[in-house]
């Protein structure tokens, strides 16, 4: 743990190589090893190094209680979905769906927009959208979900209330969670910049 404390130190300043350096010491320790190839793989992305977090977070995955293997599975996702690799993201997030329980609803809604973003037509939008929505997991990264979904079906206004709402609690949170969700927030950003524009 005082491995983590280190690198989560590092991170928050923003010396990700060496956060990147410590996160893969404590893997090998094998305590709490998916959290830490996680946190392995959200350095690496903060490098830029897009292949080598997908390792980490695919590691993650064969590597943790089948209680957080959806959470990394739709980490994987999340990221490839950025990355504008909608065929993986989908992969990554359909697995993320089957196996979610409590967070469910966010997977299936990122699900979803990564189908539409391949040009799939999705039937179900607005239910999806409910779902996430009353869920409590709809609450934070949701909102970017929500967002997207609702920019997606033309409903501009609440498409940017979900966004603003995104940008502002991720903004307002811990360093390191807003350092970590900065393609999000680009994202976010840009999708209300096109919204003002029109």
């Amino acid at each position: 743990m005082l491995l983590r404390q280190l690198y989560l130190s590092h991170f928050e300043t923003r010396r990700f190589r060496k956060a990147h350096e410590i996160a893969l010491q404590a893997v090998d320790l094998n305590v709490l090893t998916d959290v830490l190839y996680q946190d392995a793989a959200r350095a690496a992305l903060a490098l830029g190094d897009l292949e080598q977090a997908i390792l980490h977070l695919r590691a993650a995955t064969r590597r943790g209680p089948a209680s957080r293997r959806p959470f990394h599975l739709w980490t994987l996702g999340s990221i490839l979905f950025l990355a504008q690799r909608y065929g993986e993201a989908i992969s990554a997030l359909t697995r993320a769906t089957r196996w979610g329980t409590r967070e469910k609803p966010l997977y299936r809604a990122h699900l979803a927009l990564a189908r539409i973003a391949n040009g799939e037509q999705v039937l179900d939008v607005s239910d999806t959208m409910l779902e996430l929505a009353r869920a409590p997991c709809g609450q934070g990264y949701g909102r970017f979900v929500l967002g997207h979904l609702a920019y997606a079906a033309g409903e501009w206004v609440t498409a940017r209330r979900y966004l603003e709402a995104f940008v502002k609690r991720t903004e307002s949170g811990g360093v390191a969670r807003s350092i970590a969700l900065e393609p999000e927030i680009r994202m976010a950003r840009a999708t209300i910049g096109k919204m003002s524009a029109n």
